[in-house]
């Protein structure tokens, strides 16, 4: 069978046959027809695009990129002359070092926890005092623009994973291993977050680094045992250090403040007695004076009053006589005495 030349000789034999049922309808036509709507409909559906809430797009013709686009309906032209590469630039990516976790069963399943040699391997770090530790960290970042993130570099995500990787272990290889282990992590973590920062700012690579967040650091398996000793005993040490602070904190007020009422208290029995001892000497020097003014009314005064402030202390009184053998009771002071001889 001869191919026909042109597609008037196919009508022309088309129309000769009967065509479609003897309608004679050109078939090129209707060919031509069909194609202009197929590409009608292509181009239609080819002339726009949406980008979701959370994202941005980038616009490239024939490879050069020639918008940015944000979230919503957008036109573009059609047949490929424009791609639209769409970022999802408010999610927060994670990247996780020492380790990988993955959802079991479903994206909401548990979270299964897993390590291997890899991530053994980026996990173990040499500290500066030249101790060696288990670092376990996760990066979280966004990216901010699509277009540096897509062209900066030939692979962002590596690039980010080797830059954390390499900070972490310059920052830690600083450190000494007490501290990467106990109270520097915060401090640690925040350094790595600013100095992996400033490398991907120079590298211009569109990304934001959110969080460094040191999730364990622990020494190797092998050496547990004897960290976890080490850390018994200082934990022993400061149980100890606190309690003598306890005590020391109780026994000094307490032995100041009775430092403080026997001061007080001698600095009253001192005043007491110097102003007693004053007054018996304003007292003697006044009866001095009255002394040497009567001097026998003076004697037998004083006399008086020292027997009236002795008398009544005294439970018996004898009165001796130089021709006597023996006392002769004069008068008996003795109250029980007298309420004893009173009842017989």
């Amino acid at each position: 069978m001869k191919i026909p030349e042109d597609f008037s000789e196919l009508e022309r034999r088309f129309r000769q046959s009967g065509g479609l049922g003897g309608l004679k309808l050109p078939v090129f036509r209707i060919a031509t027809v069909a194609v202009v709507a197929l590409l009608l409909v292509i181009g239609l559906f080819s002339s726009y695009y949406t980008v979701p809430a959370d994202s941005r797009a980038v616009v490239k013709r024939f490879g050069a990129v020639v918008g940015i686009s944000d979230p919503g309906l957008h036109f573009k032209l059609p047949f490929g002359v424009d791609s639209v590469h769409i970022w999802p630039t408010d999610n927060v990516r994670k990247m996780e070092f020492g380790f990988h976790t993955r959802q079991v069963g479903s994206d909401r399943g548990p979270t299964s926890y897993q390590r291997g040699q890899d991530t053994l391997k980026e996990a173990l770090m040499l500290t500066g005092d030249l101790n060696v530790v288990d670092v376990q960290w996760v990066v979280q970042y966004r990216i901010v623009d699509p277009d540096r993130w897509m062209h900066q570099v030939n692979d962002p995500e590596e690039t980010i994973h080797g830059v954390s990787e390499s900070v972490m272990r310059r920052v830690v290889g600083n450190r000494l291993g007490s501290d990467v282990l106990t109270v520097g992590r915060v401090e640690i973590a925040l350094k790595v977050r600013d100095e992996m920062q400033r490398i991907l700012d120079n590298y211009d690579l569109g990304a934001q680094v959110l969080t460094v967040e040191l999730q364990d650091v622990t020494p190797p398996d092998k050496v547990k045992p004897a960290f976890n000793e080490v850390n018994e005993s200082r934990q022993q040490k400061e149980r100890l250090v606190n309690e003598a602070e306890k005590e020391r904190n109780q026994v000094i007020p307490r032995a100041s403040g009775e430092a403080a009422q026997i001061i007080s208290e001698a600095e009253a029995y001192k005043a007491e007695r110097v102003n007693r001892a004053k007054g018996e000497a304003a007292r003697f020097l006044s009866i001095l004076a009255e002394y040497r003014k009567a001097e026998a009314l003076t004697r037998e005064r004083m006399f008086l009053e020292a027997v009236d402030a002795v008398f009544p202390k005294l439970e018996s009184l004898f009165v001796v006589d130089e021709g006597t053998t023996g006392p002769l009771p004069l008068l008996n002071l003795d109250p029980n005495a007298r309420r004893a001889g009173g009842s017989r």
